[in-house]
Formats: structure tokens, C-alpha cells, sequence
């Protein structure tokens, strides 16, 4: 008999889990590629000289990610403690608000508060969303479901580029309302879809089986959500800084390379544009819109290559598929920061380095809440994936250094890429210590 697809063992509620997830995830995503897109227009305008705009424009990103970190690493125990569903409604809360009072920023510091903010509640969002599915759809089905919640992360960001292009044409046709900037357009935005899922989060009951693992915990003594237990255990200590060292490679391709492709971008379009004597507004709104096309091709890769490695992570093995998809982000970033020049260029490489960066979180959704048992599933996997981000936000500033001390031009900011890019290979000296946990059941 042909084997059954993995959608088909879902009942309602099953679906109703992974559909609900994977939209928390969605606007997760969306709202950080508001962010990308509102990064530059923001600092531009709250800091007028343009060489430490551009500088300083790195270090927003920072603060976002150590925002993204201490909330991994507060909301993942909560998740373990008081349940995965109602948590991750209060995340969905927190970033929402952080990105809409974003928008009326008066000054930098006061921005990069708003975006710390952000950051916190966008930090609970993944740990919480896996935990959730790994916990309640059928264990056959639990990889494939996984893997495409994170392929459909990048639906998200594409409709993140579809908003910075409806953004655009307003810009060009001078219809921005309330004499709003375009970057306050698009954080308000991005603050809206979210709330539609804290209503259907707070009438979702728990997964069946963390709810009676905490009842028994609770009789037996066994603490949930408890760094102490997961630092302190040989086995899930391993294994937690094992996948935090795994992880930072892939946040640094991603939050230290990918995501600065507006840059570059936005500097090819700058000479491509530059003699045909365009009006300032007109300008603005076509760069805008090259912008989003931009992201839209770098998520279309994304897409692909998540689907791709998915794929080989349930034939190949999770270790396999995860030195393949850091290789990937490694060689594709090389090629974008070193040769991406020319207008058309934007059509495939883009793509390449979209596959390369965003392959690499496919493999993590499937790989990390294997690897630490029911009490500390949440906690595990957000220690791993969120909180590493501390040490991934030191990308972003150590870009924007380079980049000053190279010239502080675009030039300057393609070398510090080049040199940053080189801590992707990193990634692959955590395996050896990571069991391979294809095929074998949850850790409970």
C-alpha cells in the first residue's frame, strides 16, 4: 500500500493547531520584514547626517535581536510552565504593540526601545509555535507539518514585499495619508494581522499530552520550563548548547547577511536610476518598489529551499540535511556580496541567496523540539533558536564597525559582509556533539 500523506492523518483539531501556528508564524515573519524594509527609511529620518545613518542603521537590528533573545528566553519556559497556546497569545500581543508605537518613534533611542520591544514578544513566537504542533499532531506527521510551517514562514515575508510595494506606488503617487512617512505606514502595518490569532489562541485547548505530562509532573516533581534542569542535565545541557552554537550560524546568515539585501539592492537601483533625472518623490517610490521586488525574490528562494531541505531532512537525516543547508547560506551569501552588481543580476542571484540563508530555519523546526523532552521542549528549543541570537546580534554591529573602518560606504559594507559571512561555517563544528534523531520518537 502507498504511504499515506502526512496531511491526511490530521483530524479538525489536528488542523486546527497547524493552521493557527503557522499564522502566528506568518505575521512573526511579516512584521520582521517590515522591520528590514522600515530600517533604513527610519534611521535616515531620525538621524540626519547620512554616514552614521548608515552606520547606525546596522545596530537597530542588534537591538531587535536582543530583544528576540530575551524573549526566547523568557516566553519558551513559560510556554513549558503554563502552556504553549496562551503564551504565544501574549507574544503575539507584545510584538504587535512594539511594532505599531515603532512608528511614532520621536528619536533613535526611543526607537530602539520600540524595537526591543518588538523583539521580546517576537522571540517567544517560534520555540512556542513547534512545541505546540511537535505536541499535538500524529508523530508520523510531525516532521513534514514542521517543515512546511517554517516553508510558510516565507508566504509571510513575500506578503511583507507585496506591503513595501503598496507602499511604494502610494509614495510615487504622493497618497500617503496624514502626512505619514513611508516607514510609519509600514510599521503600522505590520502591527495590525497578529490580533487576528490572539482570539483563536485563547480559545485553544492545550495538546493532550502536555497536559497530562504536567499533571503527572506535578505529582512526581518534575519542574517544567526549569533552566536549571536544562543546563544541568548532561544529556539536555549537550545537547542545548550544541543546537544554540548550530542555530547561531544560521541566525548570522539570515539577520547579519540576508537581511541587509536592501542595501545592496537599494545601491543598484541608485545607479541604475541615477541619470534619468527623476523627480525626489519619484525616485523614492520606484526605489521603494525595487526594494520589495528584492525581497520577494529572495523569499521565493526561500520557499524553495526550505521545501528542499525539509525534504532531505526526513531522507537524508537532520545532520546531513543541516551541514548542506550552512553551506548553502556560506556559498550563495559569498556570491551575493561579492558579485551582485548590475540591475539584472537582482533576477537570480537574489533568489540563490534567499535559498542559501532561509534553507537552513527548515531544518531547525524539525530538528530542535526533537532533541529535549516534554518539560523543557519550549525551553529548549528557544534557548537554541532565540537566545543564540545574543550572540548573533553581534553580527549586525560588527558590520556596521567594519563598514566605518572600510570607508562607510557600500563598498566598505560588501567586504564586512564577505568577512562576517565566514562565522556560517561555525555552524557545522556543533553536529558531532547533536544525535541524529531521524525516525526515532520524542524524547519524553
Amino acid at each position: 500500500m502507498p504511504q499515506t500523506p502526512w496531511w491526511r492523518t490530521f483530524d479538525r483539531r489536528h488542523w486546527q493547531v497547524f493552521l493557527v501556528s503557522s499564522l502566528a508564524w506568518f505575521f512573526d515573519c511579516l512584521d520582521q520584514q517590515v522591520f528590514n524594509q522600515s530600517r533604513d527609511g527610519a534611521v535616515g529620518d531620525l538621524i540626519t547626517t547620512k554616514a552614521r545613518a548608515t552606520e547606525f542603521a546596522s545596530y537597530t537590528t542588534s537591538y531587535l535581536l536582543i530583544g528576540w533573545a530575551v524573549g526566547g528566553f523568557i516566553f519558551g519556559a513559560m510556554g513549558d510552565r503554563f502552556g504553549r497556546a496562551r503564551v504565544l497569545a501574549v507574544t503575539l500581543i507584545l510584538y504587535s504593540v512594539g511594532t505599531g508605537l515603532s512608528a511614532f518613534a520621536p528619536n533613535y533611542a526611543v526607537l530602539c526601545a520600540f524595537l526591543v520591544v518588538t523583539g521580546l514578544g517576537i522571540g517567544g513566537v517560534f520555540g512556542l509555535a513547534v512545541a505546540l504542533v511537535a505536541d499535538s499532531v500524529p508523530d508520523k506527521a510531525r516532521a513534514p507539518a514542521l517543515g512546511m510551517l517554517q516553508a510558510l514562514s516565507t508566504v509571510g515575508n513575500i506578503t511583507g514585499g507585496f506591503i513595501g510595494l503598496g507602499v511604494g506606488l502610494l509614495i510615487a503617487a504622493s497618497l500617503l495619508p496624514f502626512g505619514l512617512k513611508a516607514w510609519q505606514v509600514l510599521f503600522l502595518v505590520g502591527a495590525l494581522p497578529a490580533f487576528l490569532c490572539v482570539f483563536l489562541l485563547l480559545r485553544m485547548p492545550e495538546p493532550e499530552k502536555w497536559v497530562r505530562a504536567r499533571a503527572d509532573g506535578l505529582q512526581r516533581g518534575i519542574k517544567f520550563g526549569s533552566y536549571r534542569e536544562l543546563l544541568g542535565h548532561p544529556r539536555w545541557a549537550r545537547h542545548a548548547w550544541a543546537g544554540l552554537v548550530m542555530c547561531c550560524a544560521g541566525i548570522i546568515g539570515l539577520w547579519g547577511l540576508g537581511n541587509f539585501h536592501p542595501k545592496i539592492v537599494g545601491s543598484i537601483v541608485d545607479a541604475h536610476l541615477s541619470r534619468t533625472g527623476l523627480s525626489a518623490s519619484a525616485f523614492a517610490g520606484i526605489k521603494a518598489h525595487w526594494i520589495a521586488i528584492g525581497l520577494l525574490l529572495q523569499n521565493a528562494g526561500g520557499f524553495v529551499g526550505m521545501m528542499v531541505l525539509a525534504k532531505l531532512a526526513q531522507t537524508l537525516g537532520r545532520k546531513p540535511a543541516f551541514a548542506i543547508s550552512i553551506l548553502c547560506s556560506f556559498l550563495f551569501s559569498q556570491l551575493a556580496f561579492r558579485y551582485m552588481r548590475d540591475f539584472g543580476q537582482i533576477f537570480w542571484m537574489l533568489p540563490l541567496m534567499g535559498f542559501g540563508t532561509l534553507c537552513t530555519f527548515a531544518v531547525y523546526a524539525i530538528y530542535l523540539p526533537e532533541l529535549f523532552p516534554i518539560q523543557l521542549r519550549s525551553t529548549g528549543t528557544s534557548f537554541c533558536y532565540n537566545f543564540g541570537r545574543l550572540a548573533a546580534a553581534t553580527a549586525p554591529f560588527t558590520i556596521g564597525v567594519l563598514t566605518k573602518r572600510l570607508g562607510g560606504d557600500i563598498e566598505g559594507f560588501r567586504t564586512a559582509g564577505l568577512w562576517v559571512s565566514l562565522v556560517l561555517l561555525l555552524g557545522l563544528f556543533a553536529l558531532p556533539f547533536l544525535p541524529e534523531t531521524k525516525d526515532q520518537p520524542l524524547p519524553e
